[in-house]
């Protein structure tokens, strides 16, 4: 097989000498623009333009066609799932063609596409870009590993960032995962200052996604596609928070899609945030959620009253405020929806304590935070859901984390499932643990299961509407 990087042309495996020829000729050229052009009728418009449309022809030699993708992870994807057809394709065509290699050839661009990319460029010859490619967003400086506050919730994807910075692309990419105000952007932030403070020669960009998308739109109006690209695939690790936003954005997440895949071949750190793991990004291409599942997938799990009461803690030596120990663990038991929140809370009161010039008491704090107190007052939890639905079905609380999948227990825990997904805001994964350690997947088909069910048994619906309005009350 050739290896080809650049112009070096590196030739293993093959009798060809030195002054053999490579090119291929008129004739190959020709057959191979042909069935390229038949893939896309072969293995459908999606798979085409995702894999196969990169595909160049490179050379023919002794029966063997070589063509070329950018990176080495299309060039296994294709070898794996594609190569054989292709070769049954091309021999059909010239019953000479023994073997099909594929290669990796960065920046390689078919002819047509090369001519107009020179065009594009004359065109502009002309004319100064306004696209500006300094595309890193400002850091907080509260935001570092010092100031967050590790607990159990949060402990690997704390390890993990710091993991990243203290060694050479541990695993790739590194994703983040979990609800609103848990710390992602937090530990994205302060992986940047620690990478700055460590290693000042590498060039660490981050950004949000749509930041991300905001300037890709924005290059190819502007006709600077390649300064664009240029860009991403000089930095040394790149921070992409909040990936969730491209869903949906097929262009968008094609061209990531290849920006990943180029600084993974060069072995340049990818970090990635989002509201949800991989497998549940709904939008997002199945290779690209794939490739984002490759590394290590660390998620940030709601918080726990240990945990909010160690944050209130760190806050309150922040802002140097006179706050009771009695009123922290007050807020760390009743807001317990998010950090942001939380932390949000205890700013309410001191700001009102500054202002009023009172002190802090804690039916001062119930009066501030009246609002507030009283939605969580209202929100359902799932251990409150599994206790309602064991009672109501008559089973025991510890059914709903055991093994058993005898039907007079798995129904009743499919239904706290599906209440589950209904009445909170937690995510599937999340869910999934709360109900032994199960996996995502069977909460999407509990769920699915007990909307069939009530669909087509009346009383059985009756039933689980009992049930929610006891919980809802």
């Amino acid at each position: 097989m050739r290896e080809i990087g650049g112009n070096n042309i590196a030739v293993s495996g093959t009798n060809v000498g030195l002054n053999d020829s490579f090119e291929p000729s008129k004739e190959i050229a020709a057959l191979w623009k042909s069935v390229h052009s038949k893939m896309r009728g072969e293995f459908g418009e999606a798979v085409f333009r995702s894999w196969l449309k990169p595909l160049i022809l490179q050379a023919y030699y002794h029966g063997t066609l070589e063509v070329s993708v950018p990176t080495r992870f299309m060039r296994d994807w294709i070898q794996s799932h594609y190569s054989s057809r292709i070769l049954e394709m091309c021999s059909a065509q010239n019953d000479d063609i023994k073997r099909l290699e594929v290669v990796v050839v960065q920046n390689a661009l078919p002819i047509d596409e090369e001519e107009k990319e020179v065009e594009a460029v004359k065109s502009n010859d002309n004319t100064t870009t306004n696209v500006d490619f300094d595309l890193s967003s400002p850091l907080d400086k509260r935001f570092t590993f010092d100031s967050f506050v590790v607990g159990k919730p949060n402990a690997l994807a704390h390890a993990a960032a710091r993991r990243v910075v203290e060694s050479s692309v541990p695993f790739n990419p590194l994703f983040l995962y979990g609800g609103v105000g848990l710390g992602k952007t937090h530990l994205m932030h302060a992986i940047a200052w620690a990478m700055g403070e460590h290693y000042p020669e590498k060039k660490v960009m981050y950004l949000s996604a749509e930041k991300f998308m905001y300037q890709f739109v924005k290059a190819l109006r502007s006709k600077d596609a390649m300064a664009f690209k240029e860009a991403f695939r000089s930095v040394d690790v790149l921070m992409i928070d909040d990936i969730q936003f491209i869903s949906g954005k097929e262009s968008t997440q094609e061209e990531f899609f290849h920006t990943f895949n180029a600084l993974v071949d060069m072995n340049k750190q990818i970090i990635i945030s989002a509201d949800k793991a991989p497998s549940d990004l709904t939008g997002v291409d199945e290779k690209l959620r794939s490739r984002l599942a490759w590394g290590l997938v660390a998620d940030l799990q709601p918080s726990s009253y240990e945990l909010r009461l160690g944050i209130l803690q760190s806050k309150r030596e922040q802002l140097e405020a006179n706050v009771p120990d009695s009123v922290l663990e007050f807020l760390a038991l009743k807001v317990t929806s998010n950090i942001r929140e939380l932390e949000g809370a205890l700013n309410r009161i001191v700001a009102h304590s500054d202002v009023s010039k009172q002190e802090i008491t804690l039916e001062s704090t119930q009066h501030v935070l009246q609002d507030l107190l009283r939605s969580h007052d209202r929100r359902i939890t799932i251990d409150e859901i599994q206790r309602k639905v064991a009672e109501h079905y008559n089973i025991k609380f510890s059914d709903m984390h055991s093994a058993r999948r005898a039907r007079n227990v798995a129904r009743p825990r499919q239904v706290a499932m599906y209440l589950a997904k209904q009445l909170t805001a937690r995510s599937l994964p999340e869910i999934g643990r709360k109900f032994g350690g199960r996996d995502h997947t069977t909460v999407m088909h509990a769920v699915r299961k007990i909307e069939e069910l009530i669909e087509q048994d009346s009383a059985f619906a009756q039933d689980v509407d009992v049930v929610k309005r006891a919980l809802t009350g």
